[in-house]
């Protein structure tokens, strides 16, 4: 008697077609793009398929849902929600962190967002001379706010301060060497480091001194027939303590000026107003920099300066003249969008407006007896709407600016904490919420930090809470 090996059915034989998958997401979202509905069933379904090809076959099959047309669906859905969203969205940051690099870095001011949907919304003249009717230079109004503002000889702005160093790099000292402290060879976000922007630019990086200890007489052991430039770059997102020396960007120009080399400071993010009063480290304050005799200084737009993301550039005339005259400032150009943002959030510096109507500066100027009289308020109103099971308190607490900017310092700030049973999942759903709400998770708790909450965000944090907690307005 033959007895037959029993075939088992290959449970992708049972997945819907692509029309029917398709069919049942629209009638039940209606709304959804045609090309989001369609391709998120074209990934559901491969997806699918894999799943149901693994090795653990048999136990993906009876992990198989009892309706797998309805589970389907919403999995589709799920993620033809997610391609038709929007990118990036706002978000409300309840982290205090001011420049948080994940959420975009400095908000806009209002005024500088109007300025680049205007030139978004229309022609300009970018690259007119409306008196002569010629060709006109995108960056000339911007340059010229800059050195009324800094005192420099000249200024230039790129894309972002990564661009700035290469530009800088590259059209003064190609081919040749330049010098920077071990101390200083720092990794910024995304995994990028120094070194590795330092060598792109198609110089050789010449390390000295150490980790933790660099002199003036490690430069000059260094210097040679071939070398280019002499390089301080700030350690944007840590500091040294203890047995530590660096020489000064003071002590390096008169250094660079002896032996006849240019001195490029890569500043990171600074501030165009003075804000030692407020108790800000004065190497925040960028035309300081160039008084203690830098050739060039670089910095970020959208970190302390809170404008658009750009690299600013100030320094000697002709250093700005060869590096907008290299044919990679043209790679490293500003769009018109960020060139309007820029203009207005510098003209509001020449106005004396920028610490009333730039985010940042507000947020890092608001006093503290301020900050607590709103997070008490939110705690009241958190308190009325969310249930028993939950509480609320209010503390003070210290953060960071973040953005990579003044590492070590820290700003007093206030919070309101809620109590949950489990925050981790409530900050998760809060994430996906609408608008989506960034907040801390510390002591079993939810920590709303007031500093980063911009006009508005209140009602939404309120709503998105209500929601992720499952309770209801009473």
């Amino acid at each position: 008697m033959n007895h037959r090996p029993q075939v088992k059915p290959d449970p992708r034989r049972a997945l819907p077609a692509v029309d029917r998958l398709l069919a049942s997401v629209r009638r039940g979202h209606p709304g959804l793009p045609e090309w989001a509905a369609r391709e998120a069933v074209r990934r559901t379904l491969d997806q699918e398929r894999v799943r149901l090809s693994s090795p653990d076959a048999t136990r993906a099959r009876s992990e198989a849902p009892i309706d797998p047309l309805g589970d389907l669906t919403q999995r589709a859905v799920s993620q033809a929600a997610d391609l038709c969203r929007r990118r990036p969205t706002r978000v409300v940051n309840a982290t205090g962190t001011v420049l948080h690099t994940h959420l975009g870095r400095a908000p806009l001011a209002p005024g500088a967002a109007e300025a680049a949907a205007a030139a978004a919304a229309g022609y300009s003249d970018l690259e007119l001379d409306l008196g002569g009717g010629g060709r006109g230079d995108r960056i000339s109004a911007v340059a010229e706010k800059l050195v009324l503002l800094t005192g420099a000889e000249a200024a230039h702005a790129v894309n972002n301060n990564a661009a700035a160093l290469l530009l800088a790099l590259d059209t003064l000292a190609r081919g040749r060497e330049v010098i920077v402290s071990r101390g200083e060879l720092v990794e910024i976000g995304g995994s990028f480091r120094v070194p590795e922007i330092i060598e792109r630019a198609g110089v050789k990086l010449i390390d000295v001194g150490t980790t933790n200890r660099t002199h003036r007489e490690d430069y000059e052991r260094a210097i040679g027939l071939d070398t280019g430039l002499l390089l301080k770059v700030h350690r944007s997102n840590f500091e040294l303590r203890g047995f530590v020396a660096e020489v000064t960007l003071a002590e390096l120009a008169e250094l660079g000026r002896a032996h006849g080399l240019p001195v490029v400071e890569d500043l990171g993010s600074g501030t165009l107003v003075d804000l030692t009063a407020h108790g800000l480290p004065a190497e925040s304050f960028v035309p300081s920099r160039l008084g203690m005799g830098a050739d060039v200084v670089s910095f970020s737009g959208d970190k302390l300066l809170g404008g658009p993301q750009a690299g600013i550039l100030l320094g000697s005339a002709a250093c700005i003249a060869d590096m907008r005259s290299n044919p990679l400032a043209r790679a490293l150009r500003l769009d018109k969008l960020s060139l309007a943002a820029l203009d207005w959030t510098l003209e509001a510096y020449l106005d004396g407006r920028a610490e009333a109507e730039i985010p940042v500066l507000r947020q890092l100027l608001e006093a503290t007896g301020s900050l607590e009289a709103r997070a008490r308020r939110l705690a009241e109103r958190l308190g009325k709407v969310i249930g028993p099971e939950s509480d609320v308190s209010v503390r003070r607490d210290r953060g960071v600016v973040g953005g990579g900017s003044l590492p070590g310092f820290e700003l007093d700030s206030w919070v309101v904490t809620v109590k949950t049973s489990s925050p981790e999942e409530i900050a998760a759903r809060m994430r996906l919420g609408q608008p989506p709400v960034l907040a801390r998770v510390r002591d079993d708790r939810l920590w709303f930090d007031v500093r980063t909450l911009l006009e508005g965000d209140e009602a939404a944090l309120e709503t998105v809470l209500v929601e992720a907690l499952g309770s209801r307005i009473r």
